[in-house]
């Protein structure tokens, strides 16, 4: 199976099919009667559901394997070229673009939330590109494009700037495109063309990708290779899942007429119509959901059934939850539907750490208003060091904690340099992970065994080239993460804090409490709506509540029952004057083992700070710098780096211990799992009384109810020591949820790091 893009070579229309009378393209979007005969293949699902297919191992993907006609890539492995270079771009605006009515479409868009297309084979990105071409000439200045492809054989980031170095009029969307270009691995890969254009790019194959997609989407592109050559790419199963993420008015345009992809798409519920192809092509084929699998999707998706509703949100989902099916296995993670958003939203983010200074950033950026709160100022507390490892440690067998982990490190890594191009507040020094005993050597090396990742997130290194890569003499061997590196915590947070559309507010929340509402926690115009009380006295309104607070003291009342737990760590620093710092070893990239070490961080007064630790001790509220910990500190870089402390120890005259030391404490707040609680906050009391049966046999007797949900109330919290690599990927899943976006992740991760997730356990358990 291949999911690039479309050939100019077709094959020709099905001389058996019935063909029905010529119709203009830009008829495609009216709801007509199915002019198809009854269908010839069995529907995979019922209408609308997604097929259930396994999630794929994480993996490195086979990249495209290429020939050359100048700027035209043809596929070696099928035989098929990706576009012409004399039309197939006049090919992509009339199968794609107007067959989708997409000019007509951007110009009328008024929702909040953005426009969705889909598409099966992302290729060189063509098709996207000119999507996005017309967005911006066409659409509101206000509204925005999101955009799904998905893709199995990914190109080269050099390969895709040549193929589309044919378009000079492209290149203000090709250069950041080609800049993010993610690694050739597995995954959901969020990109930004434009302020207000998103790209998802799903690397696996189209079906398993589909089927785990959370989100609807308003028009297809089906462009895989020609059903003649790769016949897989116009699947059953591949339509199944399409109708099965679509909302109730999605339309779809392709440029093949051939009669069994007309059949399969029939039988997944859409209904076609043969129009006029592109230059020598007679005919291809548009269409839309009928009107029994829309009306499906509307009430899978909580949306009114009625076409003359305009599919609006129905009140009874917004704390249950819908968009799919009820999850069986684990229906208490079902989110709740999105309430209303508008730029006259208000969102209240509690905490002005990378926790909540990357929730406030996401929602910013999509011009929602956002009041920053905190007691202190903005990366005051445990987000306060000088430095900060941007870093994973991945488990020796795949679970989803690593795939989170591994997702989060990426996205982090092109978040970061959209944000900060210039790296002012990180570096892109990458990490090392060292094995120091021969317990960590074996599990490296099974987790290399169960992972073959691309080199571009991770490589096994040597002792020595660990130390060519380090810039100083290192006697292990470990693992080299090039996306990795460290940033400066306190001005990265204060630097989100300051983004456009966000008011920061100090003051020390005492108490947050959901308004009376009058019907299912929500109130007039079906926005949930929540009061907090300051300190001072004083009190605000806000639409939705997003809690990012660390340490489980300071959690409101309707979120005590978190199983946070307070982790102390202290990190040690010296600086060093800059007449003082030329003979000292520097590091050229983090070096992890049972601690960190980062690379020196230089001032602009020429001084130097070197930073490592850092402590990890549960339990502690003793809020002293400890020379007990520095000690500890120091033998942990010794054992791991000791030709690095003695040449500093050299060239200071000192000993490491000794040597004129400053320390910072603070806490993290961790999990039980370790990972981050991300997503709506559950209603505790509720879960304890709808799966309470589960306390007697967790397997059979699970309730069929999705779990009920506190209306716009949301977490991010839990981060450990990773917060820099995880929060910014949770903030765009809770900012995805909460606006009604496809989700930056599988829907198994975004299961995975569920706050309610525990809450389930201690009620399997009976706690």
């Amino acid at each position: 199976m291949n999911d690039r893009p479309s050939s100019t070579r077709q094959p020709a229309p099905d001389p058996s099919a019935r063909k029905t009378s010529p119709q203009d393209a830009s008829g495609t979007a009216a709801r007509k009667p199915a002019t198809t005969p009854p269908s010839a293949i069995e529907p995979v699902t019922a209408p609308g559901v997604v097929p259930d297919v396994p999630l794929a191992p994480l993996a490195t993907l086979e990249e495209a394997q290429l020939e050359w006609d100048d700027t035209a890539p043809q596929a070696t492995d099928y035989g098929d070229v990706y576009f012409s270079t004399h039309d197939g771009r006049a090919e992509t605006v009339h199968v794609f673009l107007d067959s989708n009515r997409l000019s007509e479409r951007f110009r009328d868009w008024q929702e909040a939330r953005p426009f969705v297309i889909g598409e099966t084979g992302f290729g060189t990105g063509l098709n996207i590109l000119c999507a996005a071409q017309r967005f911006l000439a066409t659409a509101p200045a206000e509204a925005r494009l999101h955009v799904i492809s998905v893709e199995k054989h990914p190109m080269r980031a050099a390969d895709l700037e040549r193929a589309l170095s044919a378009w000079p009029d492209l290149a203000s969307l090709a250069k950041p495109l080609v800049a993010q270009w993610p690694a050739a691995v597995l995954g959901v890969h969020r990109l930004w063309l434009d302020e207000r254009i998103t790209l998802d790019l799903h690397f696996g194959d189209a079906v398993e990708r589909l089927s785990r997609l959370e989100g609807g989407v308003d028009a297809w592109f089906l462009d895989g290779f020609s059903p003649s050559k790769n016949p897989e790419m116009w699947s059953p199963e591949l339509f199944a899942a399409m109708a099965g993420v679509s909302r109730p008015t999605a339309t779809f345009a392709t440029f093949t007429a051939a009669g069994f992809v007309r059949r399969g798409l029939r039988a997944a519920g859409f209904v076609w119509r043969k129009v006029p192809g592109h230059g020598m092509k007679r005919e291809m084929i548009c269409g839309e959901l009928d009107e029994p699998t829309a009306a499906a999707r509307a009430e899978l998706m909580g949306l009114d059934a009625s076409p003359a509703s305009g599919h609006s949100p129905m009140q009874e989902h917004a704390v249950r939850g819908a968009l799919h099916p009820l999850r069986h296995e684990q229906p208490w993670t079902q989110p709740p539907q999105p309430a209303p958003v508008s730029r006259e939203t208000h969102v209240a983010v509690l905490g002005a750490g990378i926790a909540g200074t990357s929730c406030a950033e996401a929602l910013a950026r999509r011009g929602v208003k956002v009041t920053l709160i905190d007691a202190g100022t903005p990366g005051a507390r445990a987000s306060g060091n000088r430095q900060g490892a941007l870093y994973v440690k991945l488990a020796a067998e795949t679970n989803p904690a690593s795939r989170f982990q591994l997702a989060a490190l990426q996205y982090s890594r092109r978040w970061l340099a959209r944000l900060d191009p210039e790296q002012t507040l990180w570096s892109a020094s990458g990490v090392l992970q060292l094995a120091t005993s021969e317990r960590e050597r074996k599990r490296q090396q099974r987790f290399l065994d169960n992972h073959p990742l691309p080199e571009a997130l991770l490589t096994p290194v040597s002792a020595s080239e660990a130390s060519r890569i380090a810039g100083s003499e290192i006697a292990f061997d470990g693992l080299f993460y090039p996306v990795a590196g460290w940033v400066r915590p306190s001005a990265l947070c204060q630097h989100l804090a300051a983004t456009p559309g966000i008011c920061f507010l100090q003051a020390r929340i005492e108490a947050i409490q959901s308004l009376e509402a009058e019907e299912n926690g929500t109130i007039g115009n079906g926005a949930p709506r929540w009061q907090l009380q300051t300190s001072d006295g004083t009190s605000m309104e806000v639409d939705q509540l997003i809690v990012a607070l660390g340490e489980q003291t300071h959690l409101p009342e309707p979120l005590a029952h978190l199983p946070l737990q307070p982790i102390r760590g202290q990190v040690s620093e010296i600086t060093v004057a800059s007449e003082q710092a030329a003979g000292l070893p520097m590091l050229d990239s983090v070096v992890c083992a049972g601690g960190y070490v980062s690379p020196c961080q230089r001032h602009a007064d020429g001084s130097v700070t070197l930073s490592f630790g850092a402590t990890f001790a549960p339990r502690d509220e003793d809020e002293a710098v400890r020379e007990a910990d520095h000690a500890a500190n120091v033998a942990e870089l010794r054992s791991a780096l000791p030709a690095f402390v003695a040449a500093w120890e050299q060239g200071r005259g000192v000993r490491l211990e000794d040597d004129d030391w400053q320390g910072r404490v603070a806490w993290r707040a961790a999990s039980p799992d370790k990972s981050p609680l991300a997503g709506p906050a559950p209603d505790a009391a509720q879960w304890r009384e709808d799966y309470a049966a589960m306390a007697f046999d967790a397997k059979k007797r699970v309730p069929q109810s999705s779990g009920a949900h506190l209306p716009g109330l949301w977490l991010s919290t839990a981060h450990g020591s990773r917060g820099f690599t995880t929060a910014p990927l949770c903030a765009e899943l809770i900012a995805s949820q909460l606006c009604g976006e496809p989700l930056p992740m599988e829907r198994e991760l975004a299961e995975h790091l569920h706050p309610g997730r525990r809450l389930i356990r201690d009620i399997v358990q009976r706690r």
